[in-house]
């Protein structure tokens, strides 16, 4: 999978990009936990979703936020995160023209992100957020939420607790014209440690979802 840099706001971005040979093919980035956290583009979690993706047939970025790793600049409190994410998509729209699918997917801190980038860009058609840290952040701002999407979680998540998760839930289906699927996956803890009965498992709600939704655009 080739290294790129690009330009980000407050400098060059570091990222991994994997690429279909379909000149039309669906483009989704892929977005990290916290920064402060330990959080980079090589997270457990952050992995295997993008190789989630691209499996079903998605170009893939996913990309180190500023400050982490190569990718210059400091943490910016989700402000200047947000940015990183606005230029990852840019550049992956730049690479991929003809694509008519765009999807963005968060783990944990790089959910929340996600779902501000998705109040931004109306040309996101799809979302991923995976244990989004309700407890932490503000989520009201999704009123409207713009774009029906997957909310995912574990029953056993300490950092983001199932009840949060719910509440948020909740909030979103409220909204007319859109619809939030929510899936629990038992037992498991915030970074779905056992690889057969967390981590797989969530990865195949996800695929089978975001197939999904495919299927049901391409009628």
């Amino acid at each position: 999978m080739p290294e790129v840099i690009f330009p980000g706001p407050d400098g060059r971005l570091e990222g991994r990009y994997h690429a279909q040979r379909a000149p039309d093919a669906p483009i989704a980035i892929l977005l990290h936990p916290h920064p402060q956290f330990g959080g980079t583009m090589n997270n457990r979690v952050v992995h295997r979703l993008h190789y989630a993706f691209y499996e079903i047939g998605f170009n893939v970025l996913r990309f180190n936020f500023r400050g982490v790793g190569r990718s210059q600049g400091e943490y910016d409190q989700g402000i200047g995160e947000l940015s990183d994410a606005a230029s990852a998509l840019d550049y992956l729209q730049t690479m991929n023209p003809n694509s008519k699918h765009c999807w963005v997917a968060g783990f944990s801190f790089g959910a929340w992100i996600g779902m501000q980038l998705l109040m931004r860009r109306p040309e996101i058609t799809g979302f991923v957020s995976v244990s989004p840290p309700a407890n932490i952040y503000d989520f009201s701002f999704l009123a409207p939420c713009p774009s029906s999407g997957l909310i995912i979680n574990g029953t056993a998540d300490k950092v983001a607790p199932m009840k949060d998760t719910l509440s948020l839930v909740g909030k979103l289906r409220d909204q007319k014209g859109i619809t939030i699927t929510h899936e629990k996956i038992e037992g498991a803890g915030h970074f779905y440690e056992d690889e057969e009965a967390h981590m797989q498992p969530m990865i195949q709600i996800v695929q089978d979802y975001v197939r999904r939704r495919l299927g049901e655009a391409s009628r």
